[in-house]
Parts: structure tokens; C-alpha cells; sequence
């Protein structure tokens, strides 16, 4: 017998993790009788932590991120009795509008993915809240500061062992090349790729490029990082060199600001650049598209690529207006189905513990506890064997 399937299915079927774990939500169901909302990206591997959540009794309230929303997965979501308040967009108003909405409906847990809906709450608490999680390490960073003014268990997902080297150095690294060459269809051989930052994400990103064949230049603010990236052979110069010499700029830093107006000048001629970082801030693409010496620009419409064109007769290129290039784009695939399986497992867990009251205000803003780092581990593993 012959039947059509989905993307979403095939997902779905690929994360084993999550399918055992929604197996044993089922029968556990530590989160009957409360709400979750969910503000993370909204592609077809998310839905298979959305399903296992539900499988353990969330109602869940969910958006998605800016300019990554896939109309395809909001359609089967509310297909599937999810509410969803998400829009494909990339303006930054009309996505807070649908964070605030997640929030108005007062769910017990946030899943958040750049701190938008804790910060949210921050500014209007209220009293069911009990905590959650937060994916990456840019919210991280923008949480910190509201810490006393939280007073709630939030686990970062990103400080996990697990999701720095299975998602963020594997799968962001080798991700941002595949996207590279879903955009442009252009080689790395010989091709001289900047990386700006060296962490987890940057350490991939600069490997992926290297082992396609290109020399990678790294640069990284911290004068330790940079060493390491050293004496993992990778090329350290000053940022001015690295700038000028790139044939492909990649900024992986979770920092606004890094390629601005003021590099302009020093860009080479074909330049390509790319953002892997959370927010669409790294590189200023609103300051090259206003800057003084752009006299055109092409837009690739269908290819998300735009081309700017310089007095000097000089172009460069940006791909997916600087959003996340893995998740922008003509096949916005994201990072692979493994990886995320093991952090949306993760996710699960950590939402798990709070929902039960395992952790408390004194875990605000802190890693995933190492007992289900080591959980999650062991069940990969044995699924593995």
C-alpha cells in the first residue's frame, strides 16, 4: 500500500529520542493540567517536541522566531489543536505582537529561544509562572541582567555539554556550509573564509569550511579563544586583515554589531557574508542598504540573496538579509535531525524537572542539571547500540 507522506513526518519518524520519550510522557504525565508556551523557531523538527510535550499533558501556546517560521508547520500545528500565534515574518513589531500574545494567555512554563518571552514577563509577571527553559546563549546573556527580577528556575539549554558539542560545534558548523551552498551553488575549494567567533558554533563553522577544502581565518575578541583557534591551525589575524582578505565572512558570535557600516571599505570585491548567530544583528545589513557609497542593489528575491554595489565598483553579497542563514533561505533545513533530537530531548527534560518542582529560584538562568545531561546521554547511547 502506497500513501503520500510529509517532511514533518519523516522528522517525526527520525528522532527516536523524542519518540521515546513522548512513550513514556504518555504514561508519566507530568505536565497534565498545564499550559506551555513556546517561542523557538517553527520547522518540522520542532513539532516532534511539541507532540512529545503534549504527549505528556501540556496544552501548548506557541510563535516561532524571526524570519524562520514555516507556513507548512503552523498549518499542521493548528491542524492539530495547537494554538499558534506565528506569521513568516521579518519584522521585528509584528513578531513581538505574536510574543506578547504566547504570553496573555499566562502558560505555567515558557520555552524560550533568545529570552523574548521571559523578558516579556519580566515586564508584565504574573502569578502561575512557574519557570523553564531557554535555548540559546545569546538569551542567556539578555536574561542575566532581569535575574533578581525572574526569581524563577530557567535552564539554558546551550550550557549543556550535550548541546555544545552535538548541536552547536557538529550540527551549526556543518549546517551554515550546507546552507552556503544551498544559497549560492558556488564551491569552497581554495576560497578564504573569516569566521568571527570561536565558540562552540564558530569552532564547527571554522572546521565544516576547512574540511570543504577552504583556508579559514578565525577572530575572536577573547586573546584565549584566539590562541586555541591557533593551535587548532586555523588562521588568527587582526580583524582589519581578516576582513579584507575574505572571499566569505561568517559571524557565529551570539553579538550584535560585528561586521557594520564602518567595514564597508574594507570588504573584498565578491564578497559573500553570512550570519549563523540567533539574532539578525551580527551583520548591519539595515546600515549597507542606506549606507553613502551603495549606489544599487540586486535582490535575488527567490535565492534570499542581495547584492550591493559600491562607487568603486566594488559588490558584495548577503545571504537571508542576515537572519540565520541555516534556517533562511530557498530549503531552510536548519541544524540535522540527530542534534536536535538530542536538544529538544533536553528541552523536554529540563521542562520536565521544573513542571515538577524539582529545581528552584536559586536555578535561575543556570545549566541543565547534569543528571539529565547524563540521562539524555544514556538513552541516545542505547538507541545508538
Amino acid at each position: 500500500m502506497e500513501r503520500s507522506a510529509t517532511r514533518i513526518d519523516w522528522i517525526g519518524n527520525s528522532c527516536r529520542l523524542l519518540k521515546a520519550t513522548a512513550a513514556e510522557f504518555e504514561k508519566t504525565r507530568p505536565f497534565d493540567g498545564l499550559s506551555i508556551g513556546t517561542g523557538i523557531h517553527l520547522e518540522p523538527k520542532t513539532v516532534a517536541l511539541l507532540m512529545t510535550l503534549r504527549a505528556g499533558g501540556a496544552h501548548l501556546v506557541c510563535t516561532g522566531n524571526l524570519n524562520s517560521t514555516q507556513p507548512a508547520t503552523v498549518e499542521f500545528l493548528r491542524s492539530q489543536g495547537f494554538t499558534v500565534f506565528a506569521t513568516q515574518t521579518t519584522d521585528p513589531v509584528a513578531h513581538h505582537q505574536s510574543l506578547e500574545a504566547v504570553v496573555a494567555e499566562k502558560p505555567d512554563l515558557l520555552l524560550d529561544n533568545g529570552g523574548d518571552l521571559f523578558a516579556i514577563a519580566a515586564e508584565k509577571p504574573y502569578a502561575n509562572l512557574l519557570g523553564g527553559t531557554e535555548e540559546t546563549t545569546s538569551g542567556r546573556t539578555r536574561l542575566l541582567p532581569m535575574r533578581d527580577q525572574l526569581a524563577m528556575p530557567i535552564l539554558v539549554i546551550n550550557d549543556s555539554p550535550i548541546k555544545q558539542f552535538a548541536e552547536n560545534k557538529h550540527a551549526v558548523g556543518q549546517s551554515l556550509f550546507e546552507s552556503y551552498m544551498r544559497f549560492t551553488n558556488r564551491s569552497t575549494n581554495g576560497k578564504r573564509v573569516t569566521v568571527f567567533g570561536y565558540g562552540a558554533c564558530g569552532k564547527g563553522t571554522a572546521a565544516a569550511f576547512r574540511n570543504a577544502f577552504s583556508t579559514v581565518s578565525v577572530v575572536d575578541i577573547n586573546p584565549v579563544t584566539s590562541l586555541e583557534a591557533h593551535l587548532d591551525g586555523f588562521v588568527t589575524p587582526l580583524r582589519e586583515q581578516a576582513i579584507r582578505s575574505a572571499d566569505v565572512i561568517a559571524t557565529v558570535t551570539g553579538f550584535p554589531a560585528i561586521v557594520t557600516a564602518a567595514d564597508v571599505p574594507l570588504i573584498k570585491d565578491g564578497a559573500i557574508l553570512m550570519n549563523g548567530g540567533h539574532f539578525p544583528h551580527e551583520i548591519d545589513v539595515a546600515a549597507f542598504r542606506s549606507h553613502a557609497d551603495v549606489i544599487a542593489i540586486d535582490r535575488y528575491e527567490a535565492d534570499h540573496i542581495e547584492t550591493f554595489h559600491l562607487k568603486d565598483g566594488r559588490s558584495f553579497h548577503v545571504l537571508g538579509g542576515g537572519h540565520m542563514a541555516n534556517l533562511a533561505g530557498p530549503r531552510p533545513l536548519g541544524n540535522s535531525v540527530e542534534s536536535m533530537d538530542l536538544g529538544f530531548t533536553l528541552q523536554a527534560r529540563c521542562l520536565e524537572r521544573v513542571a515538577k518542582r524539582g529545581v528552584g529560584a536559586e536555578s535561575c538562568i543556570v545549566s541543565v542539571p547534569a543528571d539529565i545531561d547524563a540521562m539524555v546521554a544514556s538513552a541516545y547511547l542505547d538507541l545508538a547500540r
